[in-house]
């Protein structure tokens, strides 16, 4: 029998191969089998890797000299396609930028590439990261694995719906206000927004130096821990000077080695009231009664749980009053798209990148979609050197200083709240509305999702629509919060996999790997190319 792809964790890869039952190819080609098979399905990818089978070959050869080392030996990834490569092409999905080829890896990229794993290619995103419905000029939409209606989170939207559709055992992400986090609560799956300045973001394509962080997806939190420890080899960085914020002790942790450290027992967990919509309607309404039984469960477990109801915990009006990714946007694109070390054919400014405006029937080199147009027009001219930026700046800090103290004034552990208000949006819909994002990502601290469980099936969802809840923590507590979403994890088991990918799929001997093509044609009429 060929190698079962299905939900393959890291332990699974492992044991098939150090146990001599397959190689490193079968365990490839299991992935690209149910990559030809369920691709159309969800949209997922932008490119593969036409080197996976041959880096699986030597990777064998490896095996059979006993020199298999790395903790991601023959793990296949796939990246966000904002993540660069020497050896394709870096497109943040974006028409204008579908032949940007850098000439190096970014830090993160070679750490995974150290640690063994195997790239099988690059994911579709919400086109340069800058929202969360997953739709792309050159990738097209991203599809949700659980109810082809609906988006699939984003801006990871991909990553999330390649690893709940079992492409790949981790995937990367990149996470400026929802982006890690809302592919995974989509798709029942588990993810680590880190502290800020813990892994390096040089060779990402950036949105703001304030709020953008990078990160891992699985399936499993263990998964997910292992990833992270493996992109935190990445150590300081002079060109990220965030890097140099994590204490010396902190350095080189095997945050995979601690799970079980964390009983949930004894624990004290705030639950943010204000991050709930308690209306009653049929978007809201199942995120509550999942979230309402997560906690029931977490208190007989022996948990602790501290409304917190100050009102300062208000998204919309955190957003609204200090993010800064207007200010930072263009200058930070401009560096990135000018760098010597970027070759092949792309604009040089984000003015240019947004001037292949659709004319004449032509359909334009990129997409924003209509809410976001005020967003992109205000950063072509805003700047750090606004008066209102440090203004700002300065109401980040004291937003931070606030979360402390709600941590110490009531001796927290965590604090608890769903990754969104509401299911999951519609293909179609205005914008990724709900989202509870922004307080992590404003306070650089770590978050890490985990699946919480499922709306009720529908004739568009069999087994319902996934829902996430967030755990979040002080900086630097990456292991706590590890341990305590692995308790969860644990307690709840609430992870499922999509209908279609309960299938097993045939898998030919590959002679090559075979060539994906995203659909552009399936862009919803409401996110009109090249208008702006």
């Amino acid at each position: 029998m060929p190698f079962d792809a299905r939900e393959a964790t890291i332990d699974t890869v492992h044991h098939a191969l150090y146990s001599g039952l397959w190689t490193c190819r079968d365990v490839v080609s299991s992935f690209l089998a149910n990559i030809e098979a369920h691709n159309n399905r969800t949209n997922a990818l932008i490119t593969l890797n036409p080197r996976a089978l041959t880096i699986a070959d030597d990777m064998d050869q490896q095996l059979m000299a006993g020199n298999a080392t790395g903790s991601l030996f023959c793990v296949p990834i796939l990246l966000k396609d904002n993540y660069d490569t020497a050896d394709m092409p870096t497109t943040g999905a974006n028409l204008a930028l579908a032949h940007s080829q850098p000439t190096r890896d970014a830090p993160s990229v070679v750490a995974f590439k150290n640690a063994g794993a195997i790239i099988l290619g690059k994911a579709n995103l919400h086109e340069l990261a800058l929202e969360g419905l997953s739709v792309s000029s050159l990738g097209g939409q991203t599809i949700k694995p659980y109810d082809s209606t609906r988006t699939p989170g984003g801006s990871s939207g991909g990553s999330g719906a390649a690893v709940a559709s079992s492409f790949c055992v981790i995937a990367t992400g990149t996470d400026t206000v929802n982006s890690l986090r809302s592919p995974a609560s989509a798709n029942s799956l588990c993810s680590i927004r880190p502290t800020r300045g813990l892994i390096t973001r040089t060779g990402i394509i950036p949105i703001s130096y304030t709020h953008d962080v990078i990160g891992p997806i699985a399936r499993t939190v263990k998964d997910v821990a292992t990833a992270l420890t493996v992109m935190a080899t990445t150590g300081y960085d002079a060109a990220d000077n965030a890097t140099a914020l994590v204490p010396s002790p902190l350095r080189h942790i095997n945050y995979a080695a601690s799970l079980s450290r964390f009983p949930l027992s004894g624990l004290r967990i705030g639950v943010l009231n204000g991050f709930f919509n308690r209306t009653d309607a049929p978007e809201v309404t199942p995120v509550n009664n999942v979230v309402d039984s997560v906690m029931s469960r977490l208190s007989t477990a022996g948990v602790t749980l501290i409304p917190i109801n100050e009102i300062v915990y208000n998204t919309t009006a955190i957003q609204a009053a200090y993010d800064v990714q207007r200010f930072e946007y263009r200058e930070l694109i401009d560096q990135y798209l000018q760098r010597p070390s970027l070759s092949g054919e792309h604009p040089n400014t984000l003015t240019e990148l947004y001037s292949h405006k659709a004319v004449n029937n032509s359909e334009g080199k990129f997409l924003v979609i209509p809410s976001q147009y005020e967003y992109v027009n205000t950063a072509l001219v805003s700047s750090t050197g606004n008066a209102t930026y440090n203004d700002r700046l300065a109401g980040i800090r004291n937003l931070t200083v606030t979360l402390l103290d709600t941590f110490s004034s009531n001796s927290l552990d965590a604090i608890i709240y769903p990754e969104q208000k509401n299911l999951v949006v519609k293909i179609g819909s205005p914008s990724q509305s709900g989202r509870n994002g922004i307080l992590a990502a404003l306070t650089g601290t770590p978050v890490v999702t985990v699946p919480a469980g499922f709306s009720e099936p529908s004739d568009e969802a069999p087994i319902g629509v996934p829902i996430g809840m967030e755990i979040l923590g002080r900086p630097w507590e990456e292991q706590k919060v590890l341990g305590i979403g692995y308790a969860v994890e644990q307690l709840l088991k609430a992870r499922r996999s999509p209908v279609f990918a309960r299938e097993r799929v045939a898998v030919p001997q590959y002679e090559e790997v075979p060539t994906i093509t995203p659909d552009r044609g399936n862009i919803s009429p409401a996110y009109p190319l090249g208008t702006l």
